[in-house]
């Protein structure tokens, strides 16, 4: 039997939203999932409920600004990566804690992925396991040319505009939902210095991510040019301590487009890949 769960959450600063859970009767493991960028929480709960059929609690973070978060990014209304890593994903994980003792994975896909590594290098020996799917560093020389090429001037635009603008409205142009231009901006200093970061972060994540000891299941989509294999390399690599094993699934494996978003409406290839890493 599943539990379907929607445990409300509130983080330092007061933001408010709910932690989608899916729990088994008796979980083996409870994962704490990050969504891609402007993907509101509830799209992955095909994927959660088929981790759950097979004894894995899912937890599914809602980003700042999406779904039922209380927040909405406006002119006056701003972050980044900081409340995120410090106030959200803290908040979050307490959710988990207050379970039963059994080992934690933290995961994600593309953005959520980027940053499930940085939480987990915020804390280390918490996070046995990193499950990554579509996801990598958006560094524009890890990206096959001459695509990549290209991504300088992207990660130079796109912040701009969302100054400009007081957000990023991302859904005209097929990018993210409506973005704080925080978020945008720490993301864009990414792609272009390769160096996680972020405006008022003490911490030095790039420190956090080479003293993460894990194993990592990366999963990318061999139609996918938003995360290509290259791409996941240059964030696995940022952590030599993991143990890491990649994988390319194709249209024929996942029943689907083998693209950065299909996988989510038809996750059972994907689901059974992380699950049996973790056997």
């Amino acid at each position: 039997m599943i539990d379907a769960q929607a445990l409300p959450v509130v983080a330092a600063d007061g933001h408010r939203f709910e932690l989608l859970a899916r729990v088994p009767a008796r979980p083996r493991a409870r994962l704490l999932w990050l969504p891609a960028l402007g993907v509101a929480a509830r799209h992955y709960l095909p994927l959660a409920d088929a981790l759950a059929a097979r004894g894995v609690a899912v937890y599914l973070h809602e980003w700042r600004g999406n779904g039922s978060s209380s927040l909405r990014p406006s002119h006056t209304q701003d972050w980044g990566y900081r409340e995120i890593l410090a106030m959200d994903l803290p908040a979050s994980l307490a959710q988990l804690d207050a379970g039963a003792s059994v080992e934690r994975i933290i995961g994600g896909h593309s953005l959520g992925g980027q940053l499930a590594c940085c939480f987990a290098g915020m804390h280390p020996a918490v996070f046995p396991h990193l499950w990554l799917v579509a996801s990598g560093t958006p560094y524009w020389r890890t990206f096959p040319a001459p695509r990549g090429w290209t991504l300088p001037l992207i990660y130079r635009f796109l912040p701009w505009l969302a100054q400009r603008q007081g957000v990023l409205h991302g859904r005209r142009l097929g990018f993210g939902g409506t973005e704080a231009r925080g978020l945008i901006a720490d993301w864009a200093k990414v792609g272009l210095n390769n160096r996680y970061a972020g405006v008022g972060i003490g911490e030095d994540l790039e420190a956090g991510l080479r003293g993460v000891r894990a194993h990592a299941t990366a999963v990318v989509m061999e139609q996918d040019w938003l995360a290509p294999p290259s791409s996941m390399q240059g964030l696995l690599a940022k952590m030599p301590q993991v143990d890491a094993t990649l994988s390319v699934l194709s249209p024929a494996a996942l029943r689907t487009r083998a693209d950065h978003f299909a996988w989510m409406n038809s996750p059972q290839a994907v689901a059974t890949l992380l699950f049996h890493s973790f056997e």
